[in-house]
């Protein structure tokens, strides 16, 4: 059965959020914070070791209620069943969306067709974990039988983005292994990553579902003519493993069957990371801790299965998206993780939330004329407080933020981290409660300068404030914490696209541009551009002088 197709802007509850909107619109969150003393209670769940506050939006506890009705008018409980039982929810593509089921305990049942898929995806695990055993341990070895020193991750997309986050994100784990990902079809970065490695101590993962990807399967084969240049034919099953569904293709390649992990269509290629697709991550990190970051996800899906309303983070999260993205009209929200290890989390997250909701069409087939997706964006702090946090505080665009950290440092340096959580907490502080023009005046008061220039920097000198916050507090970076970092947001994910009326899980959005992409590649070799209209003719022609 496929999800329900409800338009929110239709319920009853919608036109409630409606007008509360317009009752609260300009009420300060600081004032709130005043008249409530229980309000950081309120808004604040606790989930094991993570502890999210949301008290600094701009909501009211009927707010929230009225976003508890809008969720039960769209039968979230009926499509939260759907999704993890494997009904096709993704139903433009006649799929089933089941990456929660690549984190299940062994020994779960999840029926597809009448056939529980979990001892398939249990033997595949049971591959991965014999596999990078071997590759880490060195008892599997290249063709000249040298150890491996270094892994080259060949995909693109959900191929990449995932298994790249995380590996980076998880460093502090890694083993004696190199990791390089290559994705762009670039030249200069395939090449840039070939000067840095031994042929003979390389492994190389291609990850393509149907190994017919324009950009994989440039690089994979630009990297393996480059490896036949110093090794023979036969080597290439020994240093080469693809996880793919098209068998044919990877052993035409050269790949050895049994060194093929495959893929299902019931994952999205942007939740894959969970599957074999991320088999670098466990070459990079060891299968236990793999395991860990599976189990973790795992953790998250069981809090948002079970949880009520007012405890369930994700739910809660969507929600305040929705709040902001269809009632205040803020388009963009910044994801700012107080931790160098996420610093390529909003790159990850840019992926999985804009291919999934970035739609203009319902569930019934109907031009949607209210916003879907946000815009999604953000860096590490301190940094970007050096950097764009100038527009969060004092710009003409309001971004709603979520704030991430960890609270115990890995390498155990206190005094770094309480300076790096002392901003973190400011922040959030500062955002919400800004600075008027009666603090500055008394500011400048204090200060040796003239009275005209104390007019002059009194108005720059003013923060609005009121600008909405959530925070995540997260006791330890680990691989089970991580999991459940990303699970999250997954599932943030499918609450607003179930609420927004939308098929979050097909991508048709990115198939036009490689469908014109490879007529002007023709038009390279050719004479006369194709059809074209004048402005990419004239591109097209300047190019060819120039190539």
């Amino acid at each position: 059965m496929a999800l329900k197709a409800i338009n929110p802007t239709k319920t009853n509850a919608w036109k409630k959020l409606s007008q509360h909107f317009l009752e609260v619109k300009d009420c300060q969150i600081k004032q709130w914070f005043i008249e409530d003393a229980e309000r950081a209670e309120r808004f604040t769940v606790g989930a094991d070791d993570f502890y999210f506050d949301y008290s600094k939006n701009r909501i009211t506890t009927e707010t929230m209620s009225l976003f508890k009705e809008l969720i039960e008018e769209v039968d979230l409980n009926d499509a939260i069943s759907k999704y993890f039982s494997g009904d096709i929810i993704n139903k433009t593509e006649h799929r089933s969306v089941l990456h929660t089921a690549l984190r299940a305990p062994q020994g779960t049942d999840l029926m597809l067709e009448g056939v529980n898929i979990i001892p398939e995806v249990t033997t595949v695990k049971d591959k991965i974990k014999s596999f990078s055993n071997g590759i880490i341990s060195g008892a599997l070895r290249g063709a000249t039988g040298k150890a491996f020193t270094d892994i080259v991750n060949i995909g693109i997309g959900g191929s990449d983005l995932g298994p790249a986050m995380i590996v980076d994100t998880l460093q502090y784990y890694k083993n004696h292994l190199t990791m390089h990902f290559v994705s762009n079809v670039d030249g200069d970065h395939v090449n840039e990553t070939l000067k840095q490695l031994n042929p003979e101590t390389t492994l190389f993962v291609v990850v393509s579902k149907t190994f017919t990807t324009q950009e994989t399967l440039s690089n994979a084969n630009t990297i393996r003519s480059w490896f036949l240049e110093s090794q023979l034919e036969k080597s290439v099953e020994k240093h080469f493993v693809a996880v793919s569904s098209n068998i044919e293709k990877v052993r035409d390649f050269g790949i050895n069957e049994a060194n093929i992990f495959p893929m299902w269509d019931w994952v999205g290629g942007r939740f894959s990371l969970w599957s074999a697709v991320g088999l670098s991550i466990s070459l990079s990190i060891g299968y236990s801790n793999f395991l860990s970051l599976l189990d973790g996800a795992h953790d998250m899906d069981t809090h948002f299965k079970n949880e009520t309303f007012e405890t369930n983070i994700p739910i809660i999260m969507a929600c305040l998206g929705i709040w902001y993205n269809n009632f205040f009209q803020f388009e963009s929200e910044a994801v700012l993780p107080y931790s160098q290890y996420l610093n390529q989390f909003a790159t990850y997250l840019q992926q999985a939330i804009m291919e999934s909701n970035g739609k203009n069409v319902d569930r019934s087939g109907d031009r949607i004329d209210y916003q879907t997706s946000s815009i999604v964006w953000g860096e590490p702090g301190t940094n970007s407080q050096h950097a764009f946090f100038q527009l969060l505080h004092q710009g003409t665009k309001i971004i709603p933020s979520d704030f991430i950290a960890f609270a115990k440092p890995l390498h155990g340096n206190k005094d770094h981290q309480d300076k790096l959580m002392s901003n973190f907490f400011a922040q959030t502080e500062a955002l919400m409660n800004g600075k008027s023009k009666r603090q500055v005046s008394q500011e400048l008061e204090q200060q040796n300068i003239s009275e005209t220039l104390k007019n002059q920097l009194r108005n720059y000198k003013v923060f609005e404030g009121n600008r909405p916050t959530s925070t995540l507090l997260i006791n330890k970076l680990t691989p089970h914490s991580l999991g459940k970092l990303v699970a999250l947001y997954e599932h943030k994910i499918f609450v607003q696209g179930v609420i927004w009326n939308i098929f979050s899980y097909d991508q048709f959005g990115v198939e036009l541009g490689k469908e014109l992409a490879g007529k002007i590649l023709d038009d390279f070799s050719s004479s006369t551009a194709g059809s074209h209209d004048s402005s990419t003719t004239k591109l097209i022609d300047y190019y060819k002088k120039l190539r």
